[in-house]
């Protein structure tokens, strides 16, 4: 007789449908997986690093969406919302704010009991594998548990079970490097702190750390553009604030939409953008690899190769809105089949290549794209595009739909793929590594 773990076959497989999906951050994406399981009353468990569901959200809730609530809100976390009393927001062909989306849509979500009842905070998931199983070892794999090492925030380790994996965390907190070769640049780590991640509240909590000095923008999308608009509306209470933009293409063509691009808050920023550079209000520099970055008193100089020479630019501060990457260091022991240039699922890679397409250019997809050599491991969401900026929520939505529409047997469901996206005007066919297409 077979067994697997001292056990028959059978009864392996028994006990290992009796345990829960584990889904990986309670963001958008993984509240939208947990809702498609309440619905479906399959067990499972949402692990959020931060100390509340969307964290990352709000993180950039200062940030409007470019699509609007018809797009970010997921039909089945609807449905279970207006069964428990909600009401959609009144103008649903408004785009909202990071924060609004919190506010309220996400946090009325995590609150519901089908999912707060499973939703574990202050947890981070350190690595994926099987129980009593490292990558290598293949014999009776898909009838052995996942085992998540998790972390809390007092760092204690403990561990949990799961019949499958959603790994929607996500990628906001892996930004791309400053380096053009993807590796911080020499000298980073002595000048880290006069480094920002993309998107801060310039505005905001960050405007005392911003005004007076000179930033300079290290990105090509829209998530630069958004931080040089915000620069450029304080610079008219305060002067002396300086910006210089710096791009390593010949320009930055991504941002500037054409008229067909049915994301209206998204074709505004690049108009806005052009505006800035054409009244001086905003230093350009294309063209510029940064190789390396250095300590000047109090500020950083920044040394790059541009157009075959050596230049320096002279910072307070430097915004890496470069875009970002998966975090696959916790994923070593699962088997994963990815694309060698995205780092997204082999299959999905064609349909979201940005040398090809626009976000509103991508096919439907669900399951079928996303699974990997592992079984029942799946990643969902911006996590699933490795380095590809042309995810929005919607496409989100129907991944875990038919994702968890796969787990739940139904497997009509899960193939019948409908997805309906806005048509754009964006992203360039040359090679782009920023942030494109933000939900």
């Amino acid at each position: 007789m077979t067994v697997v773990n001292d056990q028959p076959v059978a009864l392996a497989a028994a006990r290992i449908e009796n345990m829960p999906v584990a889904i990986v951050g309670a963001g958008p994406i993984g509240l939208a997986a947990a809702a498609h399981l309440a619905e479906r009353g399959v067990d499972f468990v949402i692990l959020e690093a931060g100390d509340s569901a969307a964290s990352s959200v709000k993180e950039w809730g200062y940030i409007r969406l470019f699509s609007t609530w018809k797009h970010v809100i997921d039909p089945a976390s609807r449905r279970l919302l207006e069964s428990n009393g909600w009401t959609p927001p009144r103008h649903e062909d408004a785009a909202p704010s990071g924060s609004e989306l919190v506010t309220h849509y996400l946090s009325p979500l995590a609150a519901l009991e089908p999912i707060a009842s499973r939703l574990r905070l202050g947890v981070s998931v350190e690595d994926v594998t099987r129980r009593g199983m490292d990558r290598t070892r293949t014999a009776h794999r898909a009838t052995t548990p996942f085992v998540l090492r998790l972390r809390d925030s007092a760092g204690a380790l403990s561990e949990l079970s799961a019949r499958a994996v959603i790994d929607a965390s996500g990628t906001y907190r892996t930004a791309n490097s400053l380096g053009s070769n993807g590796l911080d640049p020499l000298g980073f780590a002595e000048v880290a702190d006069l480094v920002t991640t993309a998107l801060p509240d310039v505005l905001g909590a960050d405007r005392s750390r911003f005004s007076g000095k000179h930033a300079v923008v290290v990105g090509a999308g829209h998530s630069a553009v958004n931080t040089i608009i915000s620069l450029a509306t304080l610079i008219q209470t305060s002067p002396s604030t300086t910006v210089t933009w710096v791009i390593r293409g010949a320009s930055a063509a991504r941002v500037f939409t054409s008229d067909d691009d049915e994301l209206a808050g998204r074709a505004s920023l690049g108009a806005k953008v052009q505006r800035l550079v054409d009244f001086g209000v905003i230093t350009v520099i294309n063209n510029f690899e940064t190789v390396e970055l250095a300590s000047h008193g109090d500020r950083v100089v920044i040394i790059g190769e541009r157009n075959g020479h050596i230049e320096r630019i002279t910072a307070d501060l430097i915004v890496n809105a470069t875009g970002f990457r998966p975090n696959l260091q916790m994923l070593r022991e699962v088997r994963l089949d990815l694309d060698e240039i995205v780092e997204a699922p082999r299959l999905l890679a064609p349909l979201i290549d940005p040398n090809v397409h626009t976000c509103g250019t991508v096919e439907p997809h669900g399951f079928a794209e996303l699974q990997q050599p592992e079984p029942n491991f799946f990643l969902a969401g911006m996590k699933s595009y490795g380095r590809a900026p042309t995810f929005l929520l919607a496409t989100g939505y129907e991944q875990v739909r038919s994702i968890v529409a796969f787990l739940a047997g139904d497997l009509a469901a899960a193939r019948a793929l409908e997805l309906v996206l806005p048509a754009t005007g964006v992203c360039s066919t040359s090679a782009v590594t920023e942030s494109c297409c933000t939900s």
